[in-house]
């Protein structure tokens, strides 16, 4: 137990020190642009990863909450006058309680069934972000308002990238307590045996849908973030593709690991930055790195390599 806590503080301290220093090696803004994208991913993937990798649950639409908490800060300011913070507040919510309506039916199903259910759930979210233009500016998009604080506009990709790096230590902090909590040992039962865990006595119909929720407002927040950071958002944002992307970040990193959602997202967001040199080869040097590593390290990145540390420390 001792060791698991220092492990959490001893993470928290390396993210801290990771954000912090990061910004005396960028030799251009464009640096603190792409982390920024890094630490926004990373949050979202945190929250997708106490559904999958500690409840064990998949979710193949979950950027649907991320396009609300985005079309939110958009939306809110635009047509009802809303601060754009008070519009952030309220796009996360709107995520949980739509997170916790549409989740305690189609949590009922499993495996393929339950990827299939959260699917058309995403791309419903898709279609009617699309389709409602006169709302969302349809498939073009709409500005967003910049974020005020007390008087002060926040603008700047050095600015941003220090707000979205404090929202990353701060959801790294609260999934790491999370994880030796009772939920999270309830959930971490799900993952291994929901039968094993029923007859624990475990409410499995309840924490299958608090990690749902869990997850629907962390991509919630990184949504609106991104958004704010942005200045502009479109469909994309909650469309398909993007979910897949999301899950890769999830497995790429490990399944169950905080650290491996944010080397996840790293990757996934960094690797096509140094691969532009390859121009129509790009995509396809992507995808060919993402299978060998998936080959090589089934775990995920960060499991894999943390076996490996360890059994070369034992030898």
């Amino acid at each position: 137990m001792l060791q698991k806590i220092d492990n959490r503080y001893l993470i928290l301290i390396a993210l801290a020190v990771i954000v912090a220093v990061l910004p005396l090696i960028f030799p251009s803004s464009y640096y603190f642009r792409v982390a920024s994208l890094v630490w926004v991913s990373a949050f979202a993937a945190i929250g997708l990863n106490v559904l999958m990798g500690n409840a064990g649950q998949v979710s193949l639409g979950h950027a649907g909450f991320f396009g609300i908490g985005a079309y939110a800060v958009a939306i809110g300011p635009a047509h009802f006058g809303i601060p754009t913070w008070a519009a952030l507040i309220i796009g996360c919510a709107i995520s949980s309680v739509l997170a916790y309506l549409v989740g305690r039916p189609i949590l009922k199903l499993k495996g393929h069934y339950l990827a299939i259910a959260t699917l058309g759930l995403g791309v419903l979210v898709a279609l009617v972000i699309t389709t409602e233009s006169r709302w969302t500016g349809g498939p073009d998009g709409m500005p967003v308002a910049k974020l005020t604080l007390f008087g002060w506009r926040v603008s700047g990709s050095d600015t941003w990238y220090w707000i979205s790096g404090g929202m990353l230590w701060l959801g790294t902090w609260l999934a790491l307590n999370l994880y030796n909590t009772p939920t999270g040992r309830a959930f971490r039962a799900l993952h291994d045996s929901e039968v094993a865990a029923r007859v624990a006595g475990i409410d499995v119909a309840r924490f299958k849908l608090q990690a749902f929720v869990i997850a629907a407002a962390y991509a919630s927040v990184a949504g609106s973030v991104l958004a704010m950071m942005n200045g502009f958002i479109n469909p994309d944002q909650a469309g398909f593709l993007h979910s897949v992307e999301m899950v890769t970040m999830v497995v790429l990193g490990g399944l169950g690991s905080v650290v491996g959602s944010i080397v996840g997202a790293a990757v996934l967001i960094t690797l096509p930055q140094v691969l532009t040199v390859f121009q129509e080869y790009e995509h396809l040097l992507l995808g060919f790195i993402i299978i060998v590593s998936m080959i090589f390290m089934r775990d995920g990145i960060v499991p894999t390599l943390s076996r490996a540390l360890a059994k070369r420390t034992k030898a």
